[in-house]
């Protein structure tokens, strides 16, 4: 159903996928160490009415490494060229990462985006202590194992045995995240540049990006979806409060007991929530 295709964005050639052409175009773009296929869960669904493009960032997937640029600025960057090089106004999907380069690219380009889905976008401040969350943790085995020449189920295994702090304990990464989860992250580590992880871990990752500045620039209608700050999210609600209110038309939903993973988690509930939206602007 879907064919892949290498296209120009800022100094980097990013990898595409294409669905068949089935109504309004939809972009979706996924979150720090995935790759396109993260949305697989969604994507069957919404093909039937609409037309699918999905993205592999910069450093990850299939697209173009580029060693030392990749804070937010520029994954906006990207995100806003292939807007530009769309025919027609489209939606963009995004998530955690994603979400951020959506929102930039939206402010960016007013005219030419119709409206915005915002998976879980990481708060500032939370990205401010994120040494002091459970990614902290995560995002420093990920830059360690990625680019591996390991075989996938032994990537898979050592992310099983990795202790992660929750709550004031240390648990098991593989008691929070099912065996088939941890293969497919395992398998976005092969083709990651480790150095995705290194301004997200220094904390220096959204450089003179400002996502509450870039809301009040988007003028389309916008669906924020928050994850459960206690199972992971990481837009905790006073920074959901304060994105909400600088959106011109934004639309909050608050998922209790799902996780940052929303469209993996909860997928039927993310795609009604999608299949609502999308079916609003038209």
């Amino acid at each position: 159903m879907f064919t892949e295709h290498s296209l120009p964005a800022a100094g980097v050639r990013l990898n595409v996928a294409h669905g068949p052409k089935a109504g309004a175009p939809v972009w979706f773009f996924h979150g720090l160490g995935r790759r396109w296929q993260d949305f697989a869960p969604l994507l069957g669904g919404l093909a039937a009415t609409h037309t699918i493009r999905a993205v592999d960032h910069r450093g990850h997937g299939k697209s173009s490494h580029a060693p030392g640029c990749y804070s937010l600025p520029e994954y906006v960057a990207d995100a806003a060229a292939l807007v530009r090089e769309s025919n027609e106004p489209v939606t963009l999907v995004g998530h955690s990462l994603g979400a951020l380069a959506s929102l930039g690219a939206a402010a960016a380009e007013p005219d030419r985006v119709r409206g915005v889905v915002l998976l879980d976008p990481p708060g500032p401040g939370y990205l401010a202590r994120i040494d002091t969350t459970l990614y902290g943790t995560t995002w420093a085995a990920m830059r360690r194992l990625a680019g591996t020449s390991q075989e996938i189920g032994a990537v898979a295994r050592e992310l099983a045995e990795l202790r992660i702090p929750v709550d004031g304990q240390t648990v098991r990464f593989g008691d929070l995240r099912d065996a088939a989860s941890l293969r497919f992250m395992a398998r976005c580590l092969h083709d990651l540049d480790p150095d995705t992880m290194t301004l997200p871990l220094a904390r220096k990752w959204l450089g003179n990006y400002d996502p509450f500045a870039a809301a009040a620039n988007v003028t389309c209608p916008v669906l924020l979806v928050a994850s459960d700050p206690e199972k992971g999210g990481m837009l905790p609600p006073a920074e959901a409060e304060r994105l909400t209110a600088a959106l011109v038309d934004g639309h909050r939903i608050d998922l209790p007991g799902v996780g940052h993973l929303i469209h993996w988690q909860d997928a039927h509930r993310a795609s009604l929530l999608l299949h609502a939206f999308l079916g609003s602007l038209g």
